[in-house]
This record gives C-alpha cells, structure tokens and sequence, in this order.
C-alpha cells in the first residue's frame, strides 16, 4: 500500500472512530466533481443469449489474457447451476455467464469513499485504481458477486465491458471470443443496432438477475430458467439448485 493510501485509511479511522465529528476537509479528504468519462451520447449494454452459451469458458480465458486478471481470478466466468423442482424428479442444468452488471442504478458507486468506483456517462461502470484504497465497501455492496479485491494491485477489480477496446472501436475480448456468438454488445440508444432489435424482438423473454433490488441491470440474458430468476417462486413450489461448477 502506498503512502497516499495508507494516510487515506488513518484519515478514515479518524472520520468514523466513535462518534467524532471531523470535516472531510479537516481529515485531508479531498474528492473530486463526478466523472466525465465516456460518451453521453451512448449506453451500452449487454445481451447474453443462452440458447447460443455451450458453457466453453472461452470468454472467461480471453477476459484474463486482456485484462491481466491475477490466477484464480476473474471478471467473468460462466457457472453451471442445477435447479430441481421440489418433489420432482426431473433437473435442470443452467449455464448463468456472470459478470458487472453495470447497473444503471449501480449500488457499488455511493459506497465508495473515495469516488474511486463511478459510472461514466455511457452507462459504464469502471474502477479507477489509482483512487481506490481496497476498502471492499463496493464488494459488499454488489449483489451480483461481480467484484473482487485484486491480488496484485490490491484494489476493486471488475468487468468494464473492455472500454478501452469499445474506445478503439473493437469489441470486448468476452464477445470476440465467443464460440457461439452468446454474447451481444451495443448501444442500447441506438434503435437499429442489434442489441436493441432484439430486445425489442424478445421483449417477453428477456430477463436480469435480481430485479426486486432496484439496480436496473443493463446485462439482459435471453432463455433464462425461470426457476433461477426466482427460485422460490417457480410453479408455485419452492425449487432446490446449487452450482456444481
């Protein structure tokens, strides 16, 4: 940890220890005003067609080769879940790609002492690692399991959607990659762009996780199991699953 972020987390302690109340400016905090990263013209989003996913993990491997993700992490992965229906026999496996949803109501961001986690004006939500003090508030915070503490850099790592390829007119290594074609990117703005035609086309089938949480994911999943979306809920019986990889 370097001096800067060493003096953060003493100033922190100082901020929070019992009931002291100390100015921000006192402590030696100093933030800066929001981000303007990005191009407010724009919103991306992601549409994962599971009809399409073979569960290969090639996203998961061209993810970390871009992104230099530290062994044994990773910033998106495919797991494999079994959902079976109480007192039915029958079972159902469901390949679920994880990774940032990149909320438009993300719940990671306000947490963040130190702005270090924002969301720049095209939806993006990205980590700025020379900021950030490894305080793993916004881990918590996610209710996607999409963030970890880097073992490298010892701050928040996550998927970003590869902006800096999007920057440079590429697409992210994940979608690239895919086999199978699972995965779609694009300007969710853009009415004639292929992520918005088939949002349209597949209104009534397209599914986020956890939507009673508010966060507004832009990450949609297409032929998604009901019975994962709401597990408790699925034909009116409670269902059983757990990954088993």
């Amino acid at each position: 940890m370097d001096l800067g972020k060493r003096k953060f987390l003493q100033n922190l302690g100082v901020l929070t220890a019992g009931t002291a109340l100390v100015p921000m400016a006192e402590a030696g905090l100093h933030f800066s005003p929001t981000r303007r990263e990005g191009d407010p013209s724009k919103r991306y989003g992601m549409l994962i067609d599971l009809r399409r996913c073979v569960g290969c993990q090639s996203c998961t491997v061209s993810c970390s080769v871009e992104n230099q993700s530290p062994q044994g992490q990773f910033r998106t992965s495919v797991s494999q879940y079994q959902i079976q229906i109480r007192n039915e026999e029958a079972t159902t496996n469901v390949l679920l790609p994880r990774l940032c949803n990149h909320c438009d109501n993300p719940p990671c961001v306000p947490v963040c002492p130190v702005q270090a986690t924002f969301q720049r004006e095209d939806g993006i939500v990205v980590v700025d690692n020379t900021r950030c003090v490894g305080c793993a508030y916004c881990v918590q915070a996610c209710p996607y399991d999409a963030r970890f503490i880097n073992h490298s850099t010892q701050t928040a790592d996550k998927c970003t959607f590869c902006a800096h390829r999007l920057e440079a007119g590429l697409l992210p290594a994940c979608v690239e990659s895919c086999v199978g074609g699972a995965r779609i990117i694009g300007d969710l703005k853009d009415p004639s762009g292929t992520i918005s035609k088939m949002l349209r086309e597949h209104e009534a089938a397209i599914k986020v996780l956890k939507p009673e949480n508010g966060t507004l994911p832009q990450v949609f999943y297409l032929g998604l199991d009901e019975a994962f979306v709401h597990p408790l809920e699925n034909r009116g019986q409670p269902a059983l699953w757990q990954e088993i990889h």
